[in-house]
Formats: structure tokens, C-alpha cells, sequence
């Protein structure tokens, strides 16, 4: 793959978007020399946040000279903390919710929607809400069903967690919020409740091409969920395993991700 040098993005803007439930933290970043203003959309994972992306969102606007919004959803990061434990149907409910919000305060009427993890998920449940808005749809390590691979990864992590140094680090980017962000992920996903959930109706409603980008060495999921993503889908769909990865490919290999994200948007006719 060969990996292309592009402009600069510049300096990213904070921004506080006000919910019947709270405030929610965002941040945008624009290209030096804009391709489109077609923003990419950016949902976090479920210890994640705005930060916590890194130097990613920045070289993706380089790379696709296209504006990039992210932001923590409700009771994680910098937005505003949740009282009460998310409910089983978190995931469908995110278009509805703080993107909802996203949407009306930006203004956005077509967007790219990028997930991580259950970020993925809800990109996916996004997508498929607003088909006439959606223009393209990338998964980062998504989930398409709670598979027995998918458990265990959560259960070694909560057992992690319960080191202080561990905690510390979530702490990090939560604050005092960390212990709601580690048992909405642990409680929810190890749950019999959820023992059953299932991605399919959501892929089933999404009509814009889709890239699937997924770690040979994910601990979450293994090859069954970025093959469902990209079989469910109603458009058409690409799948790319990345030998070596883990759970995090835009951290452990950022510029390989970015330029299959590139070349993806490129090819999109918008």
C-alpha cells in the first residue's frame, strides 16, 4: 500500500452541546484545503473518548481533506456525567441520542460515520437511520453479535481493572466517572440479558458503502464479526483483516488505517 503525504489539518476547536440530559462534549477538525465539508463523525468505544483517539482524527483530515467531529458521548470524557446505567438498547438508541444533538447543532445533513468497537456498532445503527444523510460507513473493530471471544475479552479486563494503576489510567481520561464508564461497558456486555443481542437488524437498514476494518488478533471478535458486518449490509461492503492487530488498529498501525479510509472516501460518489 502506498502511503500518501497531504496538507495539514488545522488546530482542532472545543465545542459543549447542550441535551435534554446533559451537556456533551465535541471537537472538530478541518483541513488546510478542504476536499468536501462532508464531515466524518467519529463514535468512540466503550472506555473511550475524545481524547483517547490520539493523533488519529487529525491525520484522517489530513489524509481525506475532510472535516472530522468527535465527541464523548454522555458520562464519558468531558461531557457531563450519566446518574443511571445505560439500558440494554444504548446501542440503538445513540441516533436519538447525543448524535442527535450533534446533528442539530453542526448542522449536518450528510456525514461519513466512523465507529471503534461499539462505536462501530452505533455508526452502523446511525447509518442506517439516515440513509439519505449517510454517504459512507467505516467499522473499526466492531461487534456483530456477543460471542463467547467477545465475553472472556471482558471479563479478563475487568479483572485488570481491579489493579489501582489500571484504574488509574481510565481515571485518566473519566475522571470521577471512570467507575460508571468500566461498569456500564463490564455490566452490560457480560449481562444474560445480553447474551443474545445482535447487530443484523441494524446492517439490515444500511444502504452506503461500508469499509469493515478488523485485527487478526482482536481480543473482542474474532473473524465471524467483521464477516457479518460486511455480509448484513445492503450496500456495498468491504472487508479488510489486518495481520498482527489487535483491538485498536487506528493506534497500533494509524497510517495503514488512515490510508484504507482514504482510499475508501475517495471512491464514494457524493
Amino acid at each position: 500500500m502506498t502511503l500518501m503525504t497531504t496538507p495539514s489539518a488545522t488546530q482542532p476547536c472545543d465545542r459543549w452541546v447542550p441535551t435534554p440530559s446533559g451537556d456533551v462534549f465535541t471537537r472538530t477538525w478541518e483541513p488546510a484545503n478542504a476536499r468536501s465539508d462532508v464531515p466524518i463523525v467519529l463514535f468512540h468505544d466503550s472506555l473511550g473518548c475524545v481524547d483517547l483517539w490520539r493523533s488519529f482524527p487529525a491525520a484522517l483530515c489530513a489524509a481525506t481533506r475532510q472535516p472530522v467531529i468527535a465527541y464523548d458521548r454522555l458520562g464519558f470524557g468531558r461531557s457531563d456525567a450519566c446518574r443511571t446505567p445505560p439500558p440494554l438498547s444504548f446501542i440503538d438508541d445513540e441516533p436519538t441520542g447525543s448524535f442527535a444533538a450533534l446533528r442539530e447543532a453542526y448542522q449536518i445533513t450528510r456525514f461519513i460515520a466512523l465507529g471503534h468497537s461499539v462505536g462501530g456498532c452505533m455508526a452502523v445503527h446511525c447509518a442506517g437511520r439516515y440513509p439519505d444523510q449517510c454517504q459512507g460507513l467505516v467499522t473499526i473493530a466492531a461487534q456483530a453479535f456477543n460471542e463467547n471471544r467477545t465475553r472472556q475479552g471482558i471479563e479478563d479486563a475487568k479483572a485488570a481493572f481491579e489493579a489501582p494503576e489500571q484504574f488509574a489510567k481510565l481515571a485518566k481520561y473519566h475522571g470521577d466517572k471512570a467507575r460508571w464508564v468500566l461498569n456500564a461497558w463490564t455490566n452490560t456486555w457480560l449481562s444474560p440479558e445480553f447474551a443474545e443481542w445482535s447487530l443484523i437488524p441494524a446492517l439490515e437498514q444500511v444502504q452506503c458503502p461500508t469499509l469493515v476494518l478488523h485485527g487478526e488478533k482482536d481480543e473482542y471478535g474474532s473473524h465471524r464479526q467483521p464477516e457479518r458486518i460486511a455480509r448484513y449490509t445492503q450496500g456495498p461492503a468491504h472487508c479488510e483483516m489486518l495481520p498482527g492487530i489487535g483491538h485498536i488498529p487506528h493506534r497500533e498501525a494509524e497510517d495503514v488505517v488512515v490510508e484504507f479510509v482514504r482510499q475508501f472516501i475517495a471512491r464514494l460518489a457524493y
